[in-house]
């Protein structure tokens, strides 16, 4: 795709504002249809699939904060000029094209989409089947704004292929693709890497731990695990596993009484075995298998360890490499552990649900990425492009 000028995107997103809220009522009842042939077996993906006009004012807002920042290419990395006279010059550039594969979530359609025009990348959209109405819409909406700034419906695309066709695609893709986006669970993002014949970015998996220091303050500690564990079920960054230090004190009573706090919120609880009978209502985690899983629920996972080092060794055995908190007074302990965690984000006494681009100050999000390369955290704007090295000579040759 052609390099565009910075006030011709903002033309089709200031487009595209108006355009989604010209067509809310229609948006709605494309979600409707949606929502009415789901079947609820599964509270956090049908969560995720609802679309209001809160969703939509969302919407709206993720395309304003978007047209506001700027432009990510073309922008100056690094210049120098060498002994034998080269000028080079790296600055960023678009991926090109981008596919990104998601289940249920039509705000990811306008999120994702926004995010890949303003980086001047084409953008693929395979979102799930149980949203096809609304993504239909949507992408609708991207194609009236394209067309009115005279540009080609080429830059959206949505796929609405079944698994074997995405399998397919995958394999031998019908055109070139630079850079997949899974935003899922495990299975998807394993599909995606088995088939792929391009950079995978992985994204989507939580299973985010909080680890109650001995010298945690345990107010302020409840209140983090609840609204982490709480707020949001269906979302990446919602919080799974609780480690409580052995030395914690009162620490039987303290675990009743968090027991008794997220019982409120009716969470269910599994927990070591030792420690089911402090917990009212828990029942015995099954298998080690557990402790690797994202519930997306409201489940909660409870274990005891013996100091730092062992709760950092077995987050990191354990977790999915996206958030986890640890709950302390003490800084120096607050430090190493979050120097040792391998996780995106990594938090002192604050709930992982700010693993967000929006709460982190980074806009609208592609995705939250839990890979190492090419970018970690929430993918933003300015990580949704890559580098180019632009090199000036006058005849010089390597000799």
């Amino acid at each position: 795709m052609k390099i565009l000028s910075t006030q011709k995107k903002n033309d089709v997103l200031a487009s595209m504002i108006k355009i989604i809220d010209k067509n809310r009522e229609k948006i709605l009842t494309a979600n409707k249809a949606d929502l009415d042939a789901f079947q609820r077996d599964d509270q956090a993906l049908y969560d995720r699939l609802v679309v209001n006009d809160a969703k939509i004012n969302g919407m709206i807002q993720a395309v304003q904060e978007v047209k506001d920042q700027e432009d990510p290419v073309g922008k100056e990395i690094s210049k120098r000029t060498l002994a034998n006279g080269l000028e080079i010059t790296n600055r960023t550039a678009p991926f090109g094209t981008i596919m990104i594969i998601y289940e249920s979530r039509p705000d990811v359609t306008i999120e994702a989409a926004v995010l890949a025009f303003k980086a001047n990348s084409k953008i693929l959209l395979k979102g799930g089947k149980e949203a096809v109405h609304s993504n239909k819409v949507l992408v609708e909406c991207w194609h009236e704004a394209l067309e009115e700034n005279g540009l080609s419906k080429d830059w959206i695309e949505l796929f609405t292929l079944n698994r074997e066709q995405t399998q397919e695609f995958l394999k031998n893709p019908s055109e070139k693709l630079d850079l997949i986006v899974p935003r899922g669970g495990e299975r998807l993002i394993a599909f995606v890497k088995e088939h792929a014949q391009c950079a995978v970015l992985v994204s989507g998996r939580g299973n985010n731990f909080a680890y109650v220091a001995e010298d945690a303050n345990w107010e302020q500690a409840k209140k983090v695990i609840i609204n982490a564990k709480t707020d949001k079920i269906s979302g990446c960054n919602a919080l799974d596993k609780i480690l409580v230090d052995e030395k914690l004190p009162d620490f039987e009573s303290k675990l009743a009484d968090l027991a008794k706090n997220l019982a409120e919120y009716k969470v269910e609880l599994v927990a070591e075995k030792e420690l089911v009978s402090s917990l009212d209502g828990a029942k015995e985690v099954p298998s080690e298998d557990t402790w690797y899983e994202e519930f997306l629920a409201l489940k909660a996972l409870i274990g005891k360890v013996n100091g730092l080092d062992e709760a950092i060794a077995k987050i990191n055995k354990y977790s999915g490499g996206h958030s986890a908190t640890i709950l302390t007074t003490n800084k120096e302990k607050a430090a190493m552990f979050m120097e040792q965690v391998d996780s995106a984000a990594v938090y002192h006494n604050a709930s992982t649900r700010f693993t967000d681009g929006g709460q982190m100050g980074v806009g609208a999000e592609l995705a939250i990425s839990t890979d190492k390369l090419h970018h970690r955290g929430p993918l933003g704007l300015e990580q949704l492009v890559t580098n180019k090295y632009y090199v000036f000579g006058s005849g010089q040759i390597r000799e």
